[in-house]
């Protein structure tokens, strides 16, 4: 099995290192799509999957994606969330807006991969975990 996979904040330092430990691990990426800022969109960003456009954060159709990677400000975290979600898209926050909710699994997948459950949104402890 093969996933579409999106990275919200691809142009910044924690979302280049996603990218960069999904294929060091061979991750079974099928497509690979970056978002960032407005200002970013439209632009062309060199990666070991190819050269990829990035896309606006904004405007992203989740229900395209199978895992969206959050690596991007807290407040943008929980305004997307749930409609990242409801699209049946996986959500793997990397900023601190989940952390702390009890409703949320906090994982680190060596530890306690087990507390996903079902969620389709999954809290880490931060962005270097």
């Amino acid at each position: 099995m093969s996933y579409k996979v999106g990275i919200m904040g691809a142009t910044g330092a924690v979302g280049r290192e996603i990218i960069e430990v999904l294929h060091n691990r061979d991750f079974p990426v099928e497509e690979l799509r970056l978002f960032a800022s407005v200002r970013s969109a439209g632009k062309t960003m060199e990666t070991p999957f190819g050269d990829i456009i990035i896309e606006n954060a904004d405007l992203a159709d989740y229900s395209e994606l199978d895992i969206a990677f959050f690596a991007i400000s807290g407040g943008w975290s929980k305004e997307n969330a749930e409609k990242a979600t409801s699209s049946g898209c996986y959500v793997i926050d990397n900023s601190s807006a989940f952390r702390y909710d009890d409703n949320v699994p906090l994982v680190v997948p060596e530890i306690n991969a087990a507390a996903i459950g079902d969620s389709k949104l999954i809290a880490n402890p931060n962005c270097t975990t």
